[in-house]
């Protein structure tokens, strides 16, 4: 099975001093927990690993290791110390990390510091990381990478060990298309390319896999299918996988003597009060003004409440060292202090205000003391304080009162879901939270902790690594195979040995060139003649298959005795019948398309629109490659915006952008084809994106050949289209001798 490698940006623990002591304390962070708790289980040993290792960067000088090493024995992994310059890492973590990537990705672009040197450390960093782990690496090595401090690492990594098994997870949102576009132009592709170096991406929920498609697609034009994309001869995979908690740890927590005394003395302390509960980092994505704000604002509307409710609101130390968050600390101290100075009377003080790490046992007995979680961050990848608060209500007592643009909210439906901005909202949520009856508490309780109980960290765990093995098993089932002489050889044997044939065959950069103008790219005589003498066999069946229209191919080839298909299956013409339309549409849509393909024109300078009976298209061939290609990225984000929920679809060619009514393109037409002829022998050949259609629609059906040098599904590559015509000669030569090929 070999080892498994988790790298991250910290190791997971942290030093305490005290005088000439050190001290190890576990960091406080989700992924910790969750590989930690999936270290210990049993699914972790079932799997096989021959080792566990963890690599990421030392908060402890070099001089110190020997010290920490001896604490670590005898636990679950090995660790691995990456030493960096101070300097360097301030200006790749407090920089480049969090002064541009966390606020961008959190959707605070106001907040972005676009410095070239932080993205120069943040290169060096993540190349740090690579050359650490380039000479301990192994064949069978499956290497985890987690978070954005690291989106360069898997390329990396993948340079140096081409067959790697990489897998990384991004443990906060992936912006939209429109926020990550306002990087700089190499830096949002270095960093796509960093990622994609993956053979899994992993994201908390749908929207932040379908984003990371839409930039991948918009910026570095690799489009996807099911999550899954081609990538540089490679299958890559982006999906979600919502990380969770440990969930019996929590769900059982009041068991321990600790934690119940802790329970019992804030029961005691607060003695016939409701409890609002909320504890977070210190982060401005965490929405803690406005939670005080719609706190104080919950005490004027509703004051029945005063003297009878507390707020317990504990922050968490985090980046102490960045000035900003010494500012949002004395902010929040200063509101607090305003409110309680304000409403608090002798007797009671509203909210209780702590600055401090939890240990285990207090967090425990605080989530079970809360009558409410109020946890309402503006942004958040996941937020496993919620999932905790939820596990942690064994009674199944209690409301979780929840932002519904944290992660989260996707699975944990039943909490009382609010926009943290709308004080309003949120207030009235606590109301109804605080009043809400004991059986509907119970009844969504009951939902969300059996979510959570289905799908717990070792579950989050093992489903990833499951994927990642699927992913490398699916990648050697499609390496692309560059057609041989022996290949090419058993196809000709079959070919010769078939009674009924069927040949399906792509046009334009398939059987001829690609022409600067599509007007000019007329069958020469040579093809013609091919073409007449394969249809002359009356054992075959060919078929012109193309996105041209039906007029152009009737006017060049209408002539010979076969099946033409225009524009990708909208219109066919069986052999020696009429023309007959698949689909019949009106074409208004049109009027609202050509605008904006003319607009294009306007702005790419050699680019055309081509107008068929049911496509339009924008070509942009005879551009200039960069100028075209940035441009046809924008009209593709343009066009998926506009046609949104309408039955036109937008189609990322071969150099051309089309649109045309869905419901119909290649592969459906190639299957029904197949499907009616039922031949003995199915041959299918093509150059473009619309061709893939026709590939994996057919699958083993058919022996699929691509003209490209690129990622495919088709079975088999040839480089030139000069190979096809030569491949399609030697088809009608006859066998000189059967039992030559007997061995192939």
């Amino acid at each position: 099975m070999g080892r498994l490698i988790i790298i991250s940006n910290r190791l997971p623990f942290s030093i305490d001093r005290e005088g000439d002591q050190l001290t190890l304390r576990q960091s406080s962070g989700g992924l910790v927990s969750a590989i930690k708790s999936y270290f210990e289980s049993e699914s972790s040993k079932n799997r096989g690993f021959t080792e566990k290792l963890w690599l990421g960067v030392a908060d402890f000088p070099q001089n110190e290791w020997t010290v920490v090493a001896e604490k670590l024995e005898g636990r679950d992994f090995e660790v691995i110390p990456l030493f960096l310059n101070k300097l360097l890492y301030k200006d790749y973590y407090n920089g480049f990390s969090n002064s541009l990537l966390w606020p961008l990705f959190h959707y605070f672009p106001s907040l972005v510091e676009y410095q070239a040197h932080y993205y120069d450390a943040y290169v060096k960093v993540n190349r740090a990381f690579a050359d650490k782990l380039k000479p301990l690496l192994q064949p069978d090595d499956t290497v985890w990478v987690h978070d954005y401090q690291l989106m360069m690492l898997p390329e990396m990594l993948r340079t140096d060990n081409p067959d790697i098994t990489v897998g990384f997870f991004l443990h906060i949102p992936f912006p939209s298309y429109e926020l990550f576009r306002m990087l700089p132009a190499e830096w949002k592709s270095s960093l796509l390319k960093g990622v994609l170096g993956s053979d899994l991406v992993g994201f908390h929920t749908h929207d932040y896999a379908q984003h990371f498609l839409q930039s991948v697609k918009m910026i570095l034009g690799v489009d996807s299918n099911f999550h899954n994309m081609q990538y540089q001869d490679r299958l890559v995979k982006a999906d979600l996988f919502p990380i969770s908690i440990d969930y019996k740890k929590f769900n059982t927590a009041c068991d321990d003597p600790e934690t119940k005394q802790h329970y019992k003395d804030i029961r005691n302390n607060f003695e016939g009060k409701k409890i609002i509960f909320s504890v977070d980092r210190l982060d401005y994505t965490k929405g803690l003004m406005d939670r005080l704000n719609a706190f104080e604002y919950f005490l004027e509307q509703y004051p029945e409440w005063r003297e009878k409710v507390v707020f317990i609101l504990n922050i968490v130390p985090s980046r102490d060292d960045i000035q900003a968050y010494n500012d949002r600390k004395q902010q929040i101290e200063q509101k607090i202090g305003t409110i309680n100075g304000k409403i608090s009377t002798i007797t009671w003080q509203p909210i209780i205000y702590r600055y401090t790490h939890l240990p285990f046992n207090e967090l425990a007995a605080l989530y079970k003391a809360a009558d409410v979680a109020l946890i309402t961050p503006l942004r958040d990848g996941m937020n496993l304080v919620a999932k905790e608060y939820v596990a942690s209500c064994s009674a199944r007592i209690g409301v979780l009162i929840l932002s519904e643009l944290a992660g989260a909210a996707n699975e944990l439906n039943e909490a009382l879901l609010v926009n943290p901005t709308d004080i309003v909202e949120v207030s009235n949520a606590i109301n109804k939270a605080l009043t809400m009856p004991q059986e509907e508490q119970q009844h969504r309780m009951a939902l969300m902790q059996q979510r959570l109980s289905d799908y717990d960290v070792i579950k989050w765990v093992s489903d990833f690594l499951d994927q990642l093995s699927n992913v490398k098993v699916e990648q050697e089932k499609q390496q692309v195979k560059v057609l041989d002489e022996r290949t090419g050889s058993q196809i000709h044997l079959h070919y010769q040995m078939a009674k009924s044939r069927c040949l399906l065959l792509d046009y334009d950069g398939t059987l001829v060139p690609y022409a600067k103008l599509p007007k000019d790219a007329t069958p020469d005589d040579e093809l013609r003649a091919l073409l007449a003498s394969l249809t002359a066999d009356p054992g075959n069946n060919v078929v012109i298959i193309s996105g041209r229209e039906a007029e152009t191919l009737e006017k060049w080839l209408g002539d010979l005795p076969l099946m033409l298909v225009a524009e990708h299956g909208a219109s066919f013409k069986p052999k020696n019948e009429q023309w007959q339309q698949a689909v019949s549409i009106p074409d208004q849509w049109k009027n609202e398309i050509r605008p904006i393909m003319q607009l294009f024109v306007t702005h790419c300078v050699g680019s055309f629109i081509e107008e068929k009976t049911n496509t339009l298209a924008w070509h942009y061939r005879n551009t200039h490659p960069d100028l075209g290609f940035t441009r046809s990225r924008e009209l593709i984000n343009n066009l998926s915006q506009l046609l949104q929920n309408t039955m036109l679809q937008v189609v990322d060619g071969n150099k051309v952008v089309e649109v045309r009514m869905s419901g119909f393109d290649k592969g459906i037409m190639a299957l029904k084809i197949v499907n009616d002829l039922q031949p003995d022998f199915v041959l299918c050949m093509g150059d473009d994106t619309t061709d893939e259609d026709m590939f994996k629609a057919l699958g083993e059906r058919a022996y699929s050949i691509k003209v490209s040098n690129g990622s495919t599904s088709a079975q088999y590559t040839v480089f030139s289209q000069q190979k096809v015509l030569q491949l399609l000669r030697k088809l009608m030569l006859p066998l000189v001798n059967k039992q030559q090929y007997a061995g192939t």
